[in-house]
């Protein structure tokens, strides 16, 4: 490789990424690298379902009961931009939208205890959940005083 860059990027996080399309936009040369297969890093998405389980070397593989590995895409970090966040400014400045799709969460869910909890997104779905929830996570209500 003779060529000369003006920066040397390594790893494809979210925050290289960002950093390498900041530089690229203002003109550098970008060299922009990845010792691994996969673009993201620690915050990756991985798919099909079996490459979630060769990534965490479980060898029995995905039981059958969980239907088609290419319908899965596990987050190793879910990643949640507000809509007209900073992040979303920088992505868009940048044009690193062009690699992005963005769209409407329709569900979150974790994993605790062996069990997979929906997490609630409205006050009703919070009342009704029966996901474990530590006291200090709910937040405190005013009280209302009467005249």
């Amino acid at each position: 490789m003779d060529e000369e860059y003006d920066v040397i990027v390594l790893g494809t996080g979210l925050t290289e990424c960002i950093l390498s399309g900041i530089m690229s936009v203002n003109g550098k040369k970008v060299l922009h690298m990845d010792r691994n297969p996969y673009y993201g890093g620690e915050s990756s998405s991985i798919t099909p379902l079996e490459e979630l389980y060769k990534r965490f070397q479980l060898l029995e593989g995905p039981p059958e009961s969980m239907g088609r590995g290419r319908d899965w895409n596990v987050d190793l970090i879910p990643k949640f931009l507000m809509a007209n966040g900073q992040l979303v400014k920088m992505l868009l400045y940048t044009e690193v939208t062009r690699y992005l799709d963005f769209k409407v969460v329709e569900g979150s869910f974790v994993y605790k205890g062996g069990k997979i909890y929906k997490v609630p997104s409205t006050e009703t779905e919070a009342l009704a959940s029966r996901a474990p929830l530590d006291p200090q996570d709910i937040p405190k209500c005013p009280s209302q005083e009467g005249p």
